[in-house]
This record gives structure tokens, C-alpha cells and sequence, in this order.
């Protein structure tokens, strides 16, 4: 699932009415978003003036107001240099506000006014140059919040937000553009962009499918069933490179599907019962009617075991889809189509885990009861390092794979146990960091030298594991990997199929109990279920989107693809039928998708009144 992160490009471009101070055809443009009442924003304040020294002409920094929320001084501050006559006067208005006392005060504004002669500012723009003030102050605040600015300062370097260190080395770093900095920031703004996901997932199978039907598909096909594994003297483990994605990789993705399921039902839009119970419906309805579908197209034979295969949904190019149609779609349809992908992965793990296992060897399956007792244990005695937990994983891993369960049922299993924390308490933690910084501010030519010194990291190591619990700091770095690392991966390895009569001839019904249970089974099961739990009374469905875009989120719920083709890797092992499926999987996913984009492009305003 794709986690996209918080815009991170600037709202608009620096132009003649922000407060500059160099050449507008500068290389390098820093743009701060502060505060006067801002602590922080007066620290850095003293870091930027050191870098327009190094940089010189080839730096251009802007400052906007962003000022601290809920206080009338930082307000009045704002609207004070903005009164001033012209632009020399303002940054001398500003370096005096940034720097006249350690903190900001009435004295500050007072002097300030005096050099401005103006009157101190009122608490209420009283008269038109007040008012006038107060809107540029305005105009700003609209700026940052369609910026993504959370808080104060927060710096823009050419257009792209600035996440990283105040010190003069490393704001230099990032605005000469050092190949670290650049891949980061290239990294970072991909995943910012919410289809990112889907795109990189929609890629990765053309590739695949290019490769199988070009003059490499045979090498292609042996790269991925080349065997790579361990050995020790007669001892040995190998797989091919495709089960190692499958079984091994893959384990990782569930492992943030479980992550997230957790999440979801403790603080997530699963928590209560009544924001719960209308995707939890609709899920159900989305599983259960594509199943059923499948099974009347295909009641018994060798392809009756497939009715699994259009049970799921493939969130990234949902959500994707989704996130591209923008306004078109509102934020609580989004949500409840997440809410409800996430019962679905619950649907999609049951049945894995239930239908598509192999022969079960008890002995193994008796160590993994061991082993998860063990993560229980770890658990109840409240062990917040995520090492131990990882390497029991490993243990469950090999002892579900050997055990005749399908292994990536390791990954949920060990998620349910990697630990949460009660919130910390920031103001406690927050001190304890001031603390820690201030004495070694007391060593400085040391700390310069050197380094902080070990046991002070050593704490400052533990603030900021305390800042997040083991589930969510491991949510927060394995997401993005599964997204762009493992899900491509495995499309590269899973997506290839050859386009040829050969490949239908003789599997047409089975391709059509899929296309149909993905098609029609989807969307009729998905707003038939909520309609039953709307009618019933036991879920409310939001004002906030109408049955028409509900229809539409179910057509999009019809893209199953990724769990989709893991099923049935499970369901068809013969290649010309896993390669069938394929077709219809993709074929399915397309259809399903035009015919969603063309229900929710529609605006709702245009939906004579049917909410």
C-alpha cells in the first residue's frame, strides 16, 4: 500500500512581492517559511546568514511568515516589518526582530515601530495600512499551508522542501547539490507523488511482459528460475530466484500488510465500530460475490480451486487511479476504499493461509508454535528492540515454509506481535534533549573536534527510539520498500506472459470466471453489501460521496493484479494456465479501471442530487 508523504514542493515561485535579499537570477534560491516568535526560526536565522556569506552571489533567500500558531506577538511581529517603507528597511526590521532579545517581547516591537515610525502594532489591523499588513501576513500563511508546512522554519531550496540538517555543512551539501543530496531528494519527491506506487508497479509489469514477448524471453524466463540458496557440508537450502521473491521477499509485504491492519484497528479508521463497519461490509460483499461468481461459471474440475484468484484488490493502482483524479474524488471515499483494501488483505490472507497451502508437516509446525510463543513473550515483557523480534521471524519464516503453510504467512503473524508504546510525552523528552545539548554546548572546541560525546548519543538514541514504538518505526521504514522495491520486483518476476492463441485456446471459461469475478462480482458485491448494512442500520454511510462514486471506488476494487496473480501462482501451476490467468488478471484490472475513472469523472455536482 502506498504511504504518499506530505507535498514537499513549493506552492509558488519567489516573484516581486516577497521580501529577497540577491540576485534574482541566482542558481540557488532558499526560501524560509518562520516565525519571530519562533526559538528555532531565530537559531537558524544565524546559520542562513553564515551560508549567504559562503554562497555570495549565487544565492537568492526569501522569507515568508508562517507565524507561530495561537500567538498574537508573532501576529503583530509579522504585520509590523511588513510595514516597513521598502526593502532595506524590512530585513532591517526582521534581523532586528530575530536577534534584538533572546526571545521575542513588546520591547522588540516597540523599537522596532520606532525605527519604522510607525505606531506598535495593534492586536486587531486597525486602518487600511494595518489591514493592508495583515493580508500580504495572510498571503503568506495560505502559501504555507498549500506548501505542506507543518512548522516553523521550514526551508525551500529551488523549489523543493529541505528535511535535513540547520548546520552550515549541511544546508551548503544541499544546495550545491552533492550527488548524495540529489538522489535523496529525487527519491523523496517520487514517493511524495501519490500514484508513485502504481506507476512504478504499472512499469515494472510492462518491462516484464516486453521481455517474455521479445527475442529474450527464454533468458529472462531461466533468469528467474535460476537457484540461489546456502549450503553447509551436505546440508543445503536453495530456491529459484522467482521463490525467493514469492516466498522470501514477499513475506516483507505482508508483513507491512499486517503492520497496517494493526495500526487500523488500534488508532486507524478500523478503531471503532461505526466508522469500521461499512468497509468491513463492503469488503466481505467484494470478496464473497466474485468468489461466488467464479463458482457458478466453473462449479467443479481441475480450475475450480481459482475462485480465490478475484477475490482481492491491489490498493497501489486503486489509490493511484485515485490520487490522478484529484477534487474528482472525495478525501472520504479515499478512506473508505483504503479501510476497506485493508479488510480485504485480511480476506486475501485467510484464504492463502486456509486453501493454498501444500502438505502440512506437523513437526514444523509444532517449532513455529515455539517460536511464536516466543514473540509473545517478548511482547508481554515488553521489549521495545526490534532485532529480537526480526530474528525469531526468521526461525517462524523457515519453520512456516518447511511446515507446508504458505511462508509469507510469517510476515502477518510476526507483525501482530512487534510491540506499540502508550504516545511520549514530548515536553518531558524535549527537555531531556536541551539538557543533553547544553552540556556539550559547554565542551564546544571538544564537540568540534570530536563529536558529541558516547554516553550523549547513547541517550539521544534513546529520545528518538522513544519518539516512535517498534511498530511504527518499522511500518514507517519497510512501507516505502515494499512499495517500490519488492511489489516491482515481483511483478518483473510474475507479470511476464506470452501473448499468443495458444495461451487462451482451451482456458477461455476459465478466464472468463475470472474477468467476470473481478469485472462485475467486485463492484456488485462491494455496493450491495454496504447498501444491506446501510438498510439494516448497523453503518452510516458519509455525506461526503454519493452511491454513484461508491460504484465507481467498487469498479476500481476490481484491479486485483498483485494479490491476484499470487493466488494464482497457487491455484494454476501449470505454466499455460498461470500464463491464462495472467491475461485475464490483466485484461480484468484494465476494464475494471476505465469503467471506474468513468464513474467517479464525473463531478459530483452533476449527479442530480443522488446521494
Amino acid at each position: 500500500m502506498n504511504h504518499a508523504l506530505p507535498s514537499n514542493r513549493l506552492d509558488r515561485p519567489v516573484g516581486t512581492n516577497d521580501h529577497t535579499l540577491g540576485e534574482s537570477n541566482a542558481p540557488i534560491t532558499l526560501v524560509e517559511y518562520g516565525s519571530y516568535a519562533c526559538p528555532y526560526c531565530r537559531a537558524a536565522n544565524a546559520r542562513i546568514a553564515e551560508v549567504r556569506d559562503e554562497l555570495g552571489d549565487r544565492l537568492r533567500y526569501a522569507f515568508r511568515h508562517r507565524p507561530v500558531t495561537g500567538s498574537t506577538l508573532a501576529r503583530r511581529a509579522a504585520e509590523l516589518v511588513e510595514r516597513a517603507p521598502d526593502a532595506d528597511a524590512f530585513w532591517h526590521a526582521h534581523v532586528k526582530l530575530m536577534s534584538r532579545s533572546e526571545t521575542l517581547t513588546e520591547d522588540d516591537l516597540s523599537a522596532v515601530a520606532a525605527d519604522l515610525g510607525v505606531d506598535v502594532p495593534p492586536v486587531a489591523p486597525d486602518g487600511e495600512d494595518w489591514r493592508a499588513a495583515a493580508g500580504r501576513v495572510a498571503e503568506d500563511e495560505r502559501s504555507a499551508r498549500a506548501s505542506g508546512v507543518m512548522m516553523t522554519p521550514t526551508f525551500f531550496m529551488n523549489g523543493r522542501r529541505y528535511d535535513g540538517p540547520w548546520d552550515e555543512s549541511s544546508f551548503l551539501d544541499a544546495m550545491l547539490g552533492t550527488l548524495g543530496h540529489r538522489v535523496r531528494s529525487a527519491a523523496v519527491g517520487f514517493a511524495s507523488w501519490g500514484p508513485s506506487a502504481g506507476v512504478l508497479l504499472l512499469v515494472s509489469t510492462l518491462i516484464a511482459i516486453a521481455l517474455t514477448n521479445s527475442s529474450w524471453g527464454h533468458a529472462f524466463e531461466d533468469f528467474w528460475e535460476q537457484y540461489l540458496g546456502v549450503s553447509l557440508g551436505s546440508a543445503s537450502f536453495k530456491m529459484s530466484l522467482r521463490h525467493w521473491v514469492n516466498d522470501g521477499l514477499l513475506t516483507i509485504f505482508f508483513l507491512v500488510v499486517g503492520l497496517e491492519i494493526k495500526r487500523e484497528f488500534t488508532v486507524g479508521h478500523l478503531a471503532s465500530r461505526r466508522s469500521a463497519a461499512l468497509p468491513i461490509a463492503a469488503a466481505i460483499g467484494g470478496m464473497a460475490v466474485p468468489a461466488l461468481l467464479y463458482v457458478l461459471v466453473i462449479p467443479s474440475g481441475p480450475w475450480a480451486h481459482g475462485w480465490g484468484v478475484p477475490m482481492a484488490t491491489d490498493t497501489a493502482f486503486a489509490v493511484a487511479l485515485i490520487v490522478m483524479m484529484g477534487a474528482r474524488v472525495p478525501v472520504e471515499l479515499r478512506i473508505f476504499l483504503t479501510a476497506a483494501a485493508i479488510v480485504d488483505d485480511i480476506g486475501a490472507i485467510a484464504v492463502v493461509a486456509v486453501f493454498y497451502s501444500g502438505a502440512l508437516q506437523w513437526a514444523y509446525l509444532a517449532a513455529g508454535l515455539l517460536v511464536i510463543a516466543g514473540l509473545a513473550a517478548l511482547n508481554k515483557a515488553h521489549v521495545y528492540r526490534v532485532a529480537p523480534y526480526v530474528l525469531l521471524g526468521i526461525v517462524l519464516w523457515a519453520c512456516v515454509h518447511a511446515g507446508g503453510l504458505h511462508a509469507t504467512l510469517a510476515g502477518v503473524i510476526l507483525a501482530l506481535f512487534i510491540p506499540t508504546r502508550p504516545p511520549p510525552n514530548l515536553e518531558a523528552l524535549t527537555a531531556q534533549l536541551n539538557s543533553i545539548v547544553a552540556a556539550e554546548a559547554e565542551h564546544g572546541d571538544e564537540v568540534l573536534r570530536h563529536g558529541p560525546s558516547v554516553p550523549a548519543l547513547r541517550a539521544m538514541d534513546a529520545i528518538f527510539d522513544r519518539l516512535e514504538s517498534p511498530a511504527d518505526r518499522l511500518l514507517r521504514h519497510m512501507a516505502a520498500r515494499s512499495s517500490y522495491v519488492i511489489l516491482p520486483l515481483f511483478a518483473l518476476a510474475n507479470a511476464g506472459v506470452t501473448f499468443s492463441g495458444g495461451v487462451i485456446a482451451g482456458h477461455e471459461q476459465m478466464m472468463a470466471a475470472i474477468m467476470s469475478g473481478l469485472v462485475i462480482g467486485k463492484p456488485l458485491g462491494l455496493v450491495a453489501a454496504s447498501a444491506l448494512a446501510v438498510w439494516v442500520g448497523i453503518a452510516a454511510k458519509s455525506d461526503g460521496y454519493t452511491w454513484r462514486q461508491l460504484a465507481g471506488a467498487g469498479a476500481l476494487a476490481g484491479i486485483g493484479f498483485t494479490m491476484s496473480l499470487f493466488i494464482a501462482g497457487q491455484s494454476f501451476p501449470a505454466p499455460q494456465e498461470f500464463d491464462a490467468a495472467k491475461i485475464a488478471i490483466f485484461a480484468a484490472s484494465v476494464l475494471s479501471a476505465v469503467i471506474g475513472v468513468a464513474i467517479l469523472w464525473k463531478p459530483a455536482a452533476a449527479q442530480n442530487g443522488v446521494t
